[in-house]
């Protein structure tokens, strides 16, 4: 994936790592301040049932916004240029919102603890345990992801190991999280919104201002290959590679925006997590759709700058012509941070980046520690096994 080290190597001095060392030891601090309020284990893996909606929103939207998230849409933002915003418009805001007004009435209603419990409650015992033993394995599998990624991105960028950057940003998310629980990750998610922001403003601010502003920006993409229907987002044919702009259409609004799309933000717990634990049902509520306002304006500062990546990189701006080059639009951000960012910004930069990749990770390790211990341990493993028909009730 990461071949061509040398093109990727990031220019840093001593000051960039001084924004890196002080984003560390700032977010374990905010992880010993969290375990001050913890009291019960309602307290550290539901927040107590106690924050209010801003913070929720925030952390809702942060949990979702991880590295991966960055270079993929950034990545599809240098290929396939506009449409990619689909992704964002048609399949999330919508969810978040039906979530939001339709779903959480349910979920926070109900008292439930986890999705997975919810399920019980409204199914049986069955459904909640294929649930819970599905979406672990799933957290697990999608922190390894981050963790790789994130090694592989400090590896190409810094030159550190991978024996070295995966302990250390597993150490760190891990520390925060089991000292402060779900509170310590929920506020570093908002402190984490904001520093990933820091990375990605100027970041497409300082790449319009390279490329003649978005009027530029226009011109060169519609210069490149697949050509004018990059800036466009309708019928977004080149995204989904069906021909037909009709059915193109209805694949974007039905597939995207409706199976995908709601069967993802309504059941994935790891986002609902972050309303259940809103101080009231008003704020649960409002949680989601909160969090589907920031949601809407990010494809500015994600998909516009992979969009800049691929007319101002060289080695993007070969790969859409069809030439050979020994990267991947998966490079879009690591190259394009290096093209625009002086010293200094790379610093906090590499802090966003960091921050981005924690934010997922965090959102992944929190939720699995509640369906874990609620849904597998307390009402599965220690009350008996599979054939147990008792039901835990700590916590509650």
């Amino acid at each position: 994936m990461y071949l061509a080290q040398t093109d990727l190597r990031l220019d840093t001095i001593w000051i960039d790592y001084v924004f890196v060392v002080f984003y560390f030891v700032l977010v374990l601090g905010i992880g010993v301040l969290a375990r001050r309020s913890i009291s019960s284990s309602l307290d550290f893996l539901l927040s107590g049932r106690s924050l209010p909606a801003w913070v929720t929103g925030l952390a809702f939207i942060s949990a979702n916004l991880g590295a991966l998230e960055l270079i993929g849409m950034m990545a599809n933002g240098a290929q396939y240029g506009i449409p990619t915003v689909h992704y964002y418009w048609i399949g999330a805001v919508p969810a978040m919102v039906f979530l939001g007004v339709v779903m959480m009435p349910f979920y926070y209603g109900s008292k439930a603890r986890s999705v997975p419990e919810f399920l019980r409650m409204r199914f049986n015992k069955t459904t909640q345990r294929v649930n819970a033993v599905t979406f672990a394995l799933a957290s697990v599998l999608i922190a390894g992801i981050n963790l790789f990624a994130l090694g592989l991105i400090l590896e190409a960028l810094l030159g550190w190991s991978l024996a070295l950057a995966i302990p250390v940003a597993a150490l760190v998310v891990l520390s925060y999280t089991f000292l402060g629980g779900l509170s310590a990750a929920i506020y570093n998610e908002v402190l984490q919104f904001f520093v990933i922001l820091a990375l990605l403003i100027p970041l497409t601010v300082a790449g319009l201002a390279r490329v003649g502003g978005w009027d530029g920006l226009v011109a060169q993409v519609s210069a490149l290959p697949p050509g004018p229907e990059q800036v466009s987002s309708w019928p977004g044919t080149t995204l989904t590679e069906i021909a037909d702009p009709f059915l193109s259409v209805l694949g974007i609004v039905f597939g995207l925006g409706f199976v995908l799309s709601f069967g993802y933000w309504t059941t994935n717990f790891a986002e609902v997590q972050r309303a259940l634990s809103a101080r009231s049902m008003s704020a649960a509520r409002r949680t989601p759709i909160i969090a589907a306002y920031p949601k809407a304006l990010i494809p500015l500062v994600v998909v516009i700058p992979g969009m800049i990546a691929g007319v101002l990189v060289p080695q993007l701006t070969t790969l859409k012509q069809g030439g050979e080059t020994d990267v991947t639009y998966n490079n879009t951000l690591s190259l394009l941070m290096n093209e625009v960012l002086p010293n200094g910004i790379l610093g906090v930069a590499l802090a966003g980046l960091l921050a981005a990749f924690m934010a997922g990770m965090a959102a992944n390790v929190s939720s699995l520690n509640t369906v874990f211990t609620y849904d597998l341990w307390q009402d599965w493993i220690r009350s008996g096994g599979p054939t147990s028909t008792t039901c835990g009730s700590g916590g509650r």
